[in-house]
């Protein structure tokens, strides 16, 4: 009799301790499944998120129009999904300003209405103030919580450029690549720089190479071409000191076409680095210029400054005018002291190229400088 009392008493109080955990395991799991559920959606809305501030740069980019930029972000986001439905975004969730490098830290600063915008910031929501609404939960309601409102921010910066490529087309061009005022073996004084072994010729399959790269970012990089020496006339061609041989384009046939018509005769005269970092700034301020882009001067020589004024006056008017100039100097006869200076007074890199290869390793890290990326 007692035996039975014992396991009816227990039997009790199992039942007891079931009916009082029971509850308590159902709280845990619901729990469990709201925050994996929680994770599940902050992961969708940064994907969403982030790939809106891409696109919306990238049509800043191209379209050089904020309302364009604002409705391609919009787009872009409602082709991401964030809890089982389209992120939806507003006017106002979208942002248009300037990302700016600090030099000290390296991190992107974003400023709101910009005059020169190159980014797009993104406020990702599913809160109740948002299109999209909040995020229901699933079993959380028995805690007294029925949604979530998750938000996530995104910055992208889309660094373009309008690149002016300023070259020097002086007679130490159709020299050896090695230093030294020889003509290549065979070469003729009056005749075409040699296509391989002379600095020009090693200049124009850098210059290829530039503009090959160009073509593999996403930017929408507009070039022209500046080459410089000084006036005179050699071998019957008259030169002068400075000409703009094809303004800013998307398309580079033109810099591609005066190239190959300037190597087609020999180069010649004296090296006035002045004049084609004054043209250059002719270029970067006309008026095919586009509003958003950075303004970029690549400026190129073989030689010392001979002719004309000081190339440093002229790097100064550039940089009141917020133009970068990187410097390349090529062959052992380069003045490299003066060609950094020029490019530090624009806040420009400077590379130096002894042979071909590096000469073109130049220009390739020069084009392939600026990807698009999420700075925020």
């Amino acid at each position: 009799m007692n035996r039975k009392i014992r396991r009816t008493s227990r039997r009790a109080a199992m039942l007891v301790l079931i009916a009082f955990c029971l509850p308590l395991c159902i709280i845990m799991a619901a729990f469990a499944v709201d925050v994996a559920w929680m994770q599940l959606v902050r992961t969708e809305l940064r994907t969403a998120t982030d790939a809106a501030a891409r696109a919306g740069a990238k049509e800043l980019s191209l379209a050089q129009n904020e309302t364009a930029a604002r409705q391609r972000a919009k787009q872009a986001a409602l082709r991401n999904e964030v809890a089982g439905a389209p992120l939806q975004l507003a006017d106002q969730d979208i942002v248009i300003g300037s990302s700016t490098q600090a030099s000290a830290t390296s991190r992107f600063n974003f400023a709101a209405n910009s005059t020169k915008p190159n980014a797009v910031r993104v406020f990702g929501r599913r809160t109740n103030g948002s299109l999209g609404g909040p995020v229901d939960l699933m079993f959380a309601g028995v805690l007294g919580v029925t949604d979530f409102e998750p938000e996530h921010v995104a910055a992208s910066t889309q660094l373009d450029r309008d690149i002016c490529l300023v070259v020097d087309r002086s007679g130490s061009m159709m020299w050896v690549l090695s230093g030294g005022s020889v003509l290549p073996r065979g070469a003729p004084n009056c005749g075409p720089p040699h296509p391989t072994l002379s600095r020009w010729g090693a200049l124009a399959i850098a210059l290829e190479s530039f503009l090959v790269e160009l073509d593999k970012t996403k930017q929408n990089e507009n070039v022209a071409l500046v080459s410089y020496s000084s006036n005179t006339t050699e071998c019957g061609n008259t030169y002068k000191i400075s000409t703009i041989d094809a303004d800013l384009s998307g398309d580079y046939s033109p810099v591609r076409s005066n190239m190959a018509r300037m190597s087609s005769k020999p180069v010649k005269g004296r090296t006035a680095i002045s004049a084609g970092i004054d043209d250059g700034i002719k270029v970067l301020t006309g008026s095919k210029v586009r509003p958003f882009a950075v303004r970029t001067m690549v400026l190129m020589t073989d030689g010392i400054h001979n002719t004309g004024p000081e190339p440093i006056l002229s790097a100064q008017v550039a940089a009141q005018k917020d133009i970068v100039i990187h410097t390349v100097t090529f062959s052992a006869d380069a003045d490299i002291p003066r060609m950094k200076a020029v490019a530090a007074a624009t806040g420009g890199l400077h590379f130096h190229a002894d042979d071909q290869v590096q000469l073109v390793s130049a220009f390739r890290k020069i084009a392939a400088t600026l990807p698009v990326m999420l700075t925020e």
